[in-house]
């Protein structure tokens, strides 16, 4: 069963057109900046920040110029996913497929946040919303 990895809930993700004016705005409201880091892609460097608030980490990430005109166009909301902490990113994978579900991934992606990193993949929810689920390397 899911529930016997899922810990929690981990963040939400949000992307962004100016991710210092975001930053600027979430520091008001009391969050603080608990990680930032700048992912190099082939299109462009994708900028991100993780910020706190009492335990509630938001995920504010600005992609390269290109894919930004889309993001300030879009009609149905700006929250792209919801992520799940998990214990065992395999074992859920693995759990995921075997439920009838597609992972996006092809497996659990690295990405080199947080001290060690941390692993993640999405699957749909029913309408079409992104779940993530994300495990930090210990």
């Amino acid at each position: 069963m899911f529930s016997d990895h899922v810990l929690g809930f981990q963040h939400l993700g949000l992307p962004v057109t100016n991710l210092d004016q975001s930053k600027a705005f979430y520091a008001q409201l009391g969050f603080r900046e608990v990680m930032a880091r700048v992912l190099e892609m082939a299109d462009g460097n994708i900028f991100v920040s993780m910020m706190d608030l009492n335990g509630f980490v938001l995920e504010l990430y600005q992609l390269p110029a290109a894919a930004l005109e889309e993001i300030r166009q879009r009609q149905h909301g700006h929250i792209d996913h919801l992520a799940l902490d998990v214990d065992d990113i395999n074992a859920v994978f693995q759990m995921a497929k075997a439920n009838g579900h597609t992972p996006l991934e092809e497996a659990p992606v690295f990405l080199p946040f947080w001290e060690n990193g941390v692993y993640y993949f999405n699957i749909l929810g029913p309408d079409g919303e992104r779940v993530e689920f994300n495990q930090r390397v210990k």
